[in-house]
Parts: structure tokens; C-alpha cells; sequence
């Protein structure tokens, strides 16, 4: 299907680490984006940035746009701002990055008939108007969680903005991609923090210290996502508190397990235990 949402500025809603990257990458492919922002210091910052052609803090910025995507954290995007809905275009196609769905497209398919839900699958530790790269979503999946209530050209035309930053186009219902997502985003940021604290809380000092000293690359990749934005962590959790439980009681049934075959010392079982582990981890890659 041919649209038109390249003949109009993108709007961008908030300039962080997804929006701001996003900016970048549409800039990079032609496109004129026009950002809005809550802080003046922001607008400043990004302008110097080059996230986005025009920033603001008024929303009036939107107005020319074809397709505008939210990039907000959890809660302003769950509950937004009243004149933030008021300031969206009606004929506008409009869409989200929130990691959950469900709440997100119970909301706002009542609110704009042109919604379509989304999540770009990319990340890194860092947040704020600084943290904008290029590439970011490069080979990573964009995931749409459309309903019988999402209309069809408006999806193609999110489809086509997350092709055209080089992203990988998929499609599930929003309750499995919540329970999905709990599995391999918003768990881990829990254990990885769990990780950070039980290091950290060795009885013996001098241990942690030393602990400290001798971590390498193998802790720091397993304690990335609970040393990043507590935030964003929190919000994952509130957000997503049912699916989140349930994979937290998954993760502590498979724990619970390996400690028992060293309590044995039933190393065989414990070896070959870690070798499905070995022959999984592509399949997540």
C-alpha cells in the first residue's frame, strides 16, 4: 500500500533514549521531525543535538504532522496529560514505544482512531536527551500488537517508519507480548538488580570490596539492566505487575532447582542442566 507520511513531518513526544535515536535516524533518511518536549533546558539541548529539525514545549509543534510517535515513560503514556490528546492531530497516524501494551491500547484506542500500538525492541543503560545514538534499532524487532479496533493503514504506515530505521517488523496479540516481554526485559532488570545487591551485601567487607576489584566482563553484562534507570524499573514492574510476578516465580522455581543440585552435589545433572542452557541462549540472540 502507498501512503503518504513521508510527505509530512514525523512528530516525536519526548526525546530520551528512544525518541531522541529515533530523530536521529529519521534525520538521517530525509525525513523532517518535529519534537515536543516538557523543558525548555530539553528543547535546548536536543536542538544542539540535532535530534529532531523543530523542538518545542508547545504542542502546537504537532499540528503540520502525519505521524506522530510517543516516546513517553510508562506512566505519562498509560495517563497522559489531557492537552497532550488535545493537541494530536485527529487525521494523524499515531503510535508508541511503551515495553507494555495492554493498558496502553485499552486506553488509547478510545481515545485516537488512528492509535497503533508498538514497542521497538532497543536499548541501552542510559536515558535522557544525552543518551540519542544512531542505528539504535538496526536488525532489532519492532513489535505492533494491533486488535480488531486498529485501523489497517495506519498500521502499514508504523510498519514502513520501523523499516525504514532498519528495524524488524512483527506482530502479536498485547496480552502475549506482556507476558513475553516480562520473560526477557522486565524480570531481568529485577534479577540483574538482585545480582547487584547480593554482591554488594556479602557479610564479609573485605570480600565485597575484593569483589568489586576483580569483576569483569561477565558481571557486567549480567548487571547492566539492574544498574540502569530505576525508573524505567519500577515503571516495568507497576505496568506489568501481573506477568511480572509470574515470570519472577518461574525464575525462582528454576533457581531454586540448580541450588539443590549443588546441595547434592549432583554435578552430572548440574553439567547438563548448564549445556541446555549453552544450546538455548542462541535461540534468544
Amino acid at each position: 500500500m502507498t501512503t503518504s507520511w513521508r510527505d509530512r513531518p514525523v512528530g516525536i513526544v519526548g526525546l530520551g533514549l528512544i525518541g531522541g535515536s529515533l530523530g536521529l535516524d529519521l534525520r538521517q533518511n530525509g525525513v523532517e521531525v518535529r519534537a515536543l518536549v516538557h523543558r525548555s533546558s530539553t528543547a535546548e539541548r536536543a536542538r544542539q543535538r540535532g535530534l529532531a529539525d523543530q523542538v518545542d514545549t508547545d504542542p502546537g509543534v504537532l499540528q503540520p504532522c502525519g505521524l506522530i510517535v510517543l516516546a513517553l515513560p510508562l506512566d505519562r503514556l498509560i495517563d497522559p496529560p489531557s492537552g497532550l490528546r488535545e493537541a494530536l492531530p485527529m487525521q494523524a497516524v499515531v503510535t508508541d514505544v511503551g515495553s507494555v501494551k495492554a493498558p496502553v491500547v485499552e486506553r488509547w484506542h478510545r481515545w485516537h482512531r488512528r492509535f497503533v500500538a508498538s514497542h521497538p525492541m532497543a536499548g541501552t543503560a542510559d536515558s535522557g536527551v544525552e543518551a540519542g545514538l544512531t542505528g539504535l534499532f538496526a536488525g532489532r524487532p519492532w513489535v505492533t500488537t494491533p486488535t480488531a479496533d486498529t485501523d489497517a493503514d495506519a498500521l502499514e504506515q508504523v510498519r514502513e517508519l520501523a523499516q525504514l530505521v532498519g528495524a524488524q517488523w512483527l506482530s502479536c496479540d498485547p496480552q502475549h507480548h506482556d507476558r513475553a516481554v516480562a520473560l526477557i526485559s522486565h524480570m531481568p532488570v529485577l534479577v540483574s538488580a538482585a545480582l547487584l545487591e547480593a554482591a554488594d551485601g556479602e557479610a564479609d567487607g573485605g570480600t565485597a570490596a575484593l569483589a568489586k576489584q576483580l569483576a569483569s566482563s561477565g558481571f557486567a553484562d549480567t548487571s547492566r539492566i539492574g544498574g540502569g534507570n530505576p525508573e524505567l524499573g519500577t515503571l516495568m514492574a507497576r505496568s506489568n505487575r501481573a506477568a511480572v510476578l509470574a515470570a519472577l516465580a518461574r525464575y525462582r522455581q528454576q533457581l531454586e532447582g540448580l541450588e539443590q543440585l549443588v546441595q547434592q552435589e549432583r554435578w552430572e545433572e548440574l553439567e547438563g542442566r548448564l549445556s541446555r542452557c549453552q544450546e538455548l541462549r542462541p535461540d534468544f540472540l
